[in-house]
């Protein structure tokens, strides 16, 4: 298998959307061997809930995973709406989005579980791919050949001749490449839960829609999940630069008092404030939010390393935006090799071919991805000079209604945009 008997060999350091969509995108290339590398001891998806948007599913369908859309664990909003947003007093429905052209059905926003999303992509992988408690410590370019050689902090490495880094928001690999790279807490603070819905059997108004309540200085979040489940994510929002802010010094992922959030939603509308008392104590986790500025170049290691989802343009998770991104680079990413290196090919590529390859993959996403990067930057800002300010009913609901439309993220189209690059190129 190969070319004669040799594989273009991939490695991808992370185990999260990013990286298993990259390795299923390369798997049926019989010239190209992926090996996925991950630093935790178990393989197992951390955080709550999680959307795909139209783009992100749709790439998902193209690439053969069609599990990952069926009703089982993609909840789609009944009304067809993206996404609802209420008053946090009055409950009333103040906007909304929308979808925009022809959307599929099946790819119409939705939102999973995220151990049910990393399940359904683990059904289109070989076990024997995944190396776990292999995490990433050191890399150079071999003198003679300019392949990669990767060592892990348990001691053992490997060669290779690309290296995808999708290690997420605090990337190993692009901490060695860029030091200066840093992810910084946004002052956004998130409390998540997810727990069967059966819990809430009690409550007669329990929606069919994903809803996002907007108070003055935070929000609620709520829809149910595939199999059963409901999601809660209560936010607050501090200036990550003020000594004393509230939550500061919190570590992601660890457990959280629900006594705080029925403080902090105290005055809020009554269906609020029932669901938290019927949140399950030990359900409920924090997480605080933190994003990193665009990096100048994707392509790094002598034209050999690149990157994909946080790792390469960590956002914050604003618009739901996250899961859809790392699908479309892993396509991208996977795309670009495929063209410098088709299946028919009777040669491996050349160091010149791959570095061709990670700069066509560059072109197609770093534009749009730096576009998001500046959006959630510009509306993080916003949202730390709004504390402190006293915002009139009337204001709050202006800004609801003129929030950042994100239909442009959501609905992107990578391929559309790849089929351009490879024009672009070839005039």
């Amino acid at each position: 298998m190969g070319v004669n008997g040799q594989q273009l060999q991939v490695a991808i350091v992370g185990a999260g959307i990013a990286g298993l969509t990259a390795a299923i995108a390369l798997k049926d290339h019989p010239g190209i061997n992926v090996q996925i590398y991950d630093k935790a001891r178990e393989l197992r998806e951390v955080g709550a809930s999680i959307a795909l948007g139209p783009n992100g599913l749709r790439t998902l369908e193209k690439l053969g995973i069609h599990n990952a859309l069926d009703d089982e664990i993609a909840f789609r909003n009944k009304s067809g709406y993206p996404m609802i947003y209420r008053h946090y007093q009055t409950g009333e429905i103040v906007s909304v989005d929308e979808h925009r052209g022809d959307v599929d059905p099946r790819h119409k926003t939705a939102r999973f579980h995220r151990p049910h999303l990393q399940q359904a992509l683990l059904k289109h992988i070989d076990p024997s791919q995944i190396h776990l408690n292999k995490a990433f410590q050191n890399i150079t370019n071999d003198e003679s050949t300019g392949r990669l050689d990767i060592t892990f902090t348990d001691g053992s490495a490997i060669t290779a001749d690309v290296l995808l880094g999708a290690d997420g928001i605090h990337s190993g690999v692009r901490s060695f490449y860029v030091p200066s790279s840093r992810s910084k807490w946004t002052g956004w603070t998130a409390f998540r839960a997810v727990y069967p819905v059966s819990h809430l059997a009690h409550i007669p108004d329990i929606p069919d829609e994903a809803e996002h309540w907007w108070g003055v200085d935070r929000t609620w979040f709520m829809s149910k999940l595939g199999r059963g489940l409901f999601c809660i994510v209560a936010s607050h929002q501090s200036d990550p630069d003020a000594p004393d802010a509230l939550y500061k010094e919190t570590v992601w992922n660890t457990d959280s008092d629900a006594n705080l959030l029925k403080e902090h939603y105290k005055d809020w509308h009554r269906l609020v404030r029932d669901i938290i008392d019927a949140t399950p104590a030990d359900s409920l986790k924090v997480y605080p939010n933190a994003s990193a500025h665009g990096l100048d170049s994707w392509v790094l290691g002598e034209g050999r390393v690149t990157f994909a989802g946080d790792a390469a343009h960590a956002h914050g998770g604003a618009f739901a935006a996250g899961g859809s991104l790392a699908i479309d680079d892993a396509w991208a990413f996977a795309s670009a090799i495929q063209h410098v290196f088709p299946s028919s090919a009777t040669e491996l590529p050349s160091a010149r071919d791959i570095e061709r390859a990670l700069r066509l993959y560059e072109k197609t996403r770093k534009a749009h991805t730096d576009r998001v990067l500046d959006t959630v930057h510009s509306t993080n800002k916003k949202k730390v000079e709004r504390l402190g300010v006293d915002e009139t009913d009337e204001g709050l609901r202006a800004r609801m209604k003129n929030r950042v439309e994100p239909v442009w993220i959501h609905e992107h189209d990578v391929e559309d945009v790849f089929k351009q690059v490879i024009a672009d190129e070839a005039n």
